[in-house]
Formats: structure tokens, sequence, C-alpha cells
């Protein structure tokens, strides 16, 4: 396959009329829809995708921000939720992180009710000092309601949530809802990239001969990079020495009695294994680094770690964290894995697909791509992904355990300093902080820090002139109204049941 081969045509429009998906999967089709939907009449949206080539479609947890895409989109809850076999979620469950037998939870929704000079946390910590031993969870509604199993929304909830969802499933609804926008894919295997001779790229060449021309490329092609690296050479820049796991061994197994509405994240001695609650089966993964861990020996612990009955033999899945070192390149903007790559811990995937095309969205170039569209694009993008680098990074290195050479590696690594600097912040005076841009807000580090055992020296002295029966009777008053709140809800699985349940495909 020639991926660079260069086209003698100079004549390009003026303006972008028409965008060409390189790939399917769940990124191509989140990018067909939103600018399928958003752009309708302005620009047509052609996508190739190729029934040979498999996407990674395990199981996937997301972030409350797919709410926000889905109501850009006007997508009905219900009916998506039927169609992916879709769960709610209310947080994360992080177990054995700290230490062996810790166990926390980083919750969606707010945490008890701080002030304008002092964050709520400095409150928490007051209260403790002055005897208060209620755990900070106990001020969170999300995490009450995720810890008794339970779940409710209606028209004026607050309660904040995201899904679980069958990716593959998701993919063909998000096909069907962009077809129907006026969408076309067309269906075949790229065999060479045509460029113009300015580096531009100019076509798509199947290998049926096909030409797909266009002015604007999305690169979908997942971990190949087809287009962004491939033809245009974007270059990669590497994390693996902040987050050393490249493997996961995954696999499906049937529905327990429960439906728990959140993931869970269970610590092992190389990496962590997953399990995430659908309606009619669990997704189950062990995020390994394969410098620790053997596959079979992953395989094996996972097969050995499960509590239903495995749906098919494990798969081993390969990645490098990092990201590219221009996200969009000429004419070319990539998007998903093609972009680069996290891991899934705080499953922020799907969410940076979103972010992704909505902010091409917002600087679209319907004039014509242009250098400052370019650097606009690359410096919120960049920005954004390493402040949940970050993030990520925090939950394996602000650890105590030292019963592995990995979790040895992962407490003395060195760290970025924009982290650096962060968990010594919380730690001198328990101050955390965001910026306007951030995704993971305050209250998501200071569970994070504080579920893994980083103890601020001080807290904000301001708290400290509340008369002590005032901040009790503050924090006592916090806690019954969630307990209240939280008895009044339904089970989890009796509100998906009547809200949204799905077609036992099993028996189809």
């Amino acid at each position: 396959m020639r991926d660079n081969a260069v086209h003698t045509e100079t004549e390009q429009q003026p303006g972008v009329k028409k965008v060409v998906i390189a790939g399917g999967g769940t990124a191509g089709w989140v990018a067909a829809a939103a600018l399928s939907k958003r752009l309708q009449g302005l620009v047509q949206v052609v996508l190739v995708e190729s029934e040979d080539i498999g996407t990674v479609g395990v199981g996937e947890s997301t972030i409350p921000p797919v709410q926000l895409f889905h109501n850009l989109l006007g997508i009905d809850e219900q009916e998506f939720m039927r169609e992916t076999d879709a769960t709610f979620k209310l947080g994360i469950s992080f177990e054995n992180w700290g230490q062996l037998g810790d166990r926390y939870m980083h919750p969606f929704g707010t945490t008890g009710k701080g002030s304008f000079l002092a964050d709520f946390q400095h409150y928490y910590l007051h209260g403790r000092a002055l005897g208060v031993t209620a755990p900070l969870g106990d001020y969170c509604y999300e995490l009450q309601a995720a810890c008794a199993g339970k779940f409710g929304k209606s028209s004026n909830s607050m309660i904040s949530y995201a899904y679980h969802l069958d990716a593959g499933r998701y993919a063909r609804f998000l096909r069907r809802f962009s077809e129907a926008q006026g969408a076309v894919r067309i269906e075949g295997k790229i065999a060479q990239v045509q460029q113009h001779v300015n580096g531009d790229i100019r076509a798509l060449v199947l290998e049926n001969g096909e030409e797909v021309t266009g002015d604007l490329f999305i690169d979908c092609t997942g971990f190949r990079a087809l287009l962004i690296e491939q033809t245009l050479h974007s270059g990669f820049e590497r994390w693996d020495h902040w987050l050393p796991c490249n493997k996961a061994a995954v696999v499906q197994t049937a529905p327990g009695a429960n439906l728990p509405p959140y993931t869970r994240a269970i610590a092992h001695d190389s990496g962590w294994q997953w399990r995430i609650p659908l309606q009619h089966r669990v997704g189950n993964g062990l995020v390994y680094a394969s410098d620790y861990l053997s596959d079979a020996a992953a395989s094996d612990r996972l097969l050995s770690n499960l509590e239903g009955a495995p749906l098919f033999e494990p798969r081993i899945l390969s990645y490098q964290t990092g990201r590219r070192k221009q996200f969009w390149l000429k004419n070319c903007v990539a998007l998903g894995l093609a972009s680069g790559f996290i891991e899934p811990l705080e499953s922020t995937s799907i969410y940076l697909f979103m972010n992704g095309v909505i902010r091409l969205l917002r600087l679209f170039p319907f004039n014509g791509v242009s250098q400052p569209l370019i650097d606009e694009y690359n410096q919120q993008s960049i920005g954004e992904l390493e402040k949940i680098r970050d993030f990520i990074i925090l939950h394996y290195h602000q650890t105590e355990r030292s019963d592995s050479d990995f979790w040895n590696y992962c407490r003395t690594m060195p760290i970025p300093d924009s982290l650096a600097h962060r968990i010594e912040l919380f730690r001198a005076s328990a101050h955390a902080f965001q910026t306007g841009d951030e995704m993971f807000r305050l209250e998501s580090w200071t569970h994070v820090m504080l579920g893994q055992r980083l103890t601020p020296h001080s807290y904000h002295q301001l708290v400290a002139g509340l008369p002590a029966q005032q901040l009790t009777a503050h924090l006592q008053q916090i806690r019954d109204t969630i307990s209240h709140a939280v008895a009044r809800l339904p089970q989890h699985s009796e509100f998906i049941r009547q809200y949204c349940q799905a077609p036992d495909y099993t028996r189809c």
C-alpha cells in the first residue's frame, strides 16, 4: 500500500464543502453523527470503513459530558439506552490502590457545600479535627446512591451520571442516526492516500479503485493512524514512562444478580482490572504492563477473577500511551485512537472523541483550512489531554503499595511538574484547583487524593472561625439530606427495567 502517492493537481476548493472520515467504529460514527447533524445542508459528510477491519469494541464506561453531546444532537436517552444495552453510572469504585484492602469511590456530582472562599474539603477536614468521623463519601448524593445500588431521575432531577454501554452497538446506533441526517457510508479498504503537491490529502483510493475525494479529512483509523501519521508524519510523544500499562486482556461474562450503577477498578500487582455492568452482560478487562506480567498470566488472572461465566476466550489488546504531536495537520484532523491514547482508567476515551469533534465544529474551516485554526485546535487539544494525563498518573503514583516491582516503580517514578505541583499544594494546605477548560473538576482531584492516602498537613483556617457546634450541625444536615434522598430512590435494576430495558439479544 502506497500511503503518500503525490497527485499532480493543485486546484483546491477555497472552503470546506466535503468532509471525509477515514474509519468507523465509535470515533468515526461520533464524528459523522455530530457533523451530519450540526452541519446539515452546509457540508457533505462521507465515512469510509470496511467490515473486514475490526474495532476494539469492548464494553465501554463513560463520563457525564456524554449527556451534553447527546443533547447537542437531540438523541433520545431511552432509545439510546435500549439500543446499546446501557446502564447508568454514578462513579468508579477504586479498590487496592492506596494500599491492599483500601476502597474509595470517585463519584460524579458535588460533594458537600463549601463557600466562596473555602472549598468543602476544608470544612470536612476541620470536622475531622473536631471528631466528626463520617467519611468524605457521606457528603455526596451520587456516591451514596451508588453504594446502595440505587438510581432514579426525573425532569427536575439534579443527579449527575454517565453510562455503561456496548461500544459496538453504540457505533451501529450512531451509524443509523448519521445516515438519517444525510451522512454517506462507503464500504471498502483504503489502499492508497493521494496528496496534493502541497502535502494536503486529496483522496482516499480504495482497493476496488474508487477514489473518495474531500476538502477536510478526519483520521479515525485507530492506532494505525493511516492519515495523520503514516501519510502526514505528525510524530508521536510517548507517555509510557509515566503510564507503563500497555496491554489489556478482555472478556465478557454473563450478568450477575446485581446491577451496580458504577464501574469497578480493582488494582492488582501489575495493573488493574475493570468490571462494567451492562443490562445483559458484564464487560471485564485486566489492564497490565507487559514488562511485569505475561499475556498468558494476564489471561489466567482475568479468568480466575470473574464473577460470571465467560462468554468467549480472553482477547489481548495492545496500546501505546501518548499523543500525536499535532492533532490537526494540513487538512487532516486525527480523532480517537489515531490522535493518541491515555488508558481506560477514568473512562475518558469516548469523551475525547466527542469533545474533539465539538472543538472542530467550533473552529470549523468553512472558508478554508488556515494555520491559526490549526494552531488553536492543537493548543486546546494538547492542553486538555495533558491535564487528563496528569489525573490518570495521580492514581498510579499516589500509592503506598510496595508489594511488587510495578508499584515500586509507579510510586517512585518522576512525574510531570504540573502534577507534582498539584500534589504538593494539596499536601501542604488541602488546596485543589481546576482550570476553566479542565475535564476533571476540583472534587474529582479531592476524592482521589484523599482516597489514596494523600493527607494534607493543614487546611484553610477560615473554616476554624466557625463555632464547632455550627460546623458539626452543618455537616450532619448534609449527611441527613443525602440519606433521606437516597432512601427514596428505586434500585438501579428496577429503574432500568421500567425506563429503558433492552431487548434480550442473546435469545435472538
